[in-house]
């Protein structure tokens, strides 16, 4: 399948839904991916956005942001996403959610908004969101409670996570914290051939 690049096509436009909706394994049934080389799979199943971040981009555009604006799946009242850690889970209605990894600006975030210059705005904010695999697949709906569960194991903060994304050389101490956290795969790989780079480089 052709990238959203090539292809002109996005999966980022979406609109709040007023009926319930059915989480799956590989996320909400329907929903579009189309580079599926960066995006989509199990650990990035949900995208979930929070009100907080919402209203600090309100203040910094001077403009009201509907839902979806970011393309996420799930809009969390009051949640601010650079809070959470790799692991911690949200159950919402009959789902259970592990975040995973932040979401990084991209391409088709700064045509979704209209600005060349987004990604580095979006970058420079640090409310990057959170992709979450999927525990437990269940029926979700608009006001549905939800429940947080900070994860108890090796981890690693969803903002250091972005943070460290831009840093192309990272300590062996932190790559190595990362492979004992519940990360994202692409992640998990990404780490794995720095840590190999980095450890060939030593001897």
């Amino acid at each position: 399948m052709p990238n959203a690049k090539a292809s002109g096509k996005t999966g980022i436009y979406k609109l709040p839904a007023n009926t319930p909706v059915q989480i799956a394994s590989n996320g909400i049934p329907g929903d579009v991916i189309c580079d599926t080389k960066h995006h989509g799979g199990p650990d990035q199943a949900i995208y979930i956005y929070g009100t907080a971040d919402y209203q600090w981009w309100a203040d910094a555009l001077g403009q009201e942001l509907s839902p979806g604006t970011f393309g996420e799946n799930l809009t969390i009242r009051e949640l601010e996403s650079a809070s959470l850690r790799v692991g911690d889970i949200l159950q919402i209605g009959g789902a259970s959610l592990q975040v995973t990894s932040p979401r990084m600006p991209c391409v088709t975030l700064a045509a979704r908004m209209g600005k060349a210059t987004f990604k580095e705005q979006f970058r420079q904010a640090e409310r990057p969101g959170l992709y979450c695999r999927v525990l437990q697949g269940g029926q979700v709906q608009a006001g549905d409670p939800v429940h947080l569960d900070g994860y108890g194991g090796e981890t690693v903060s969803i903002l250091q996570m972005f943070r460290d994304y831009y840093i192309p050389d990272l300590y062996e101490a932190t790559l190595r914290r990362y492979l004992a956290a519940p990360i994202s795969m692409r992640t998990r790989t990404e780490k794995e051939k720095q840590l190999q780079k980095l450890l060939g480089k030593a001897g």
